[in-house]
This record gives structure tokens, C-alpha cells and sequence, in this order.
């Protein structure tokens, strides 16, 4: 199962990764440093560190789907 309180979703929009809001200080439509391309290195099982450039908080990205971006962090109360 899925934990989805360490889901983030995310948006490809123009080859540009974008979540629609951060989970830190509440930024909407975050443009984050990372390509499409980056997303299937994560589905091969590579670890990613993201860094949110609003705040600069940080998370490490473990897996991704179609529409998650699965982190080692809680983001959101369960």
C-alpha cells in the first residue's frame, strides 16, 4: 500500500517537473530542479535529493509513478 502522507503529487508541464504546491511553506505551483528524464532514473530504483527552491527545504525522493513523487519524509498528516 501506498503511504500517502509521504506522496507528493507533481505536473509535467513543457518538460518542466512542477508540484502544486509545497508542503513547507505552502508555495504554489513550485517549479522543481528536476527533467522528465530524472523521473525514470527514480522509477530504476536510483535515489533522488530534492531540494524545493521556495524554501529550501529538502526531501529525498525514492520512487515515482505517473502522478506521485514517493519521499522518506512525512509530508502531510495522516
Amino acid at each position: 500500500m501506498i503511504p500517502f502522507e509521504r506522496a507528493l503529487p507533481y505536473d509535467i508541464m513543457m518538460k518542466d517537473v512542477y508540484v502544486p504546491s509545497c508542503p513547507f511553506c505552502g508555495e504554489d505551483n513550485v517549479l522543481l530542479p528536476m527533467r522528465p528524464g530524472d523521473l525514470t532514473l527514480i522509477r530504476g530504483g536510483k535515489k533522488r535529493l530534492l531540494v524545493f527552491p521556495c524554501c529550501r527545504n529538502r526531501v529525498t525522493v525514492l520512487d515515482a509513478d505517473q502522478d506521485y513523487l514517493l519521499t522518506d519524509t512525512n509530508l502531510r498528516k495522516g
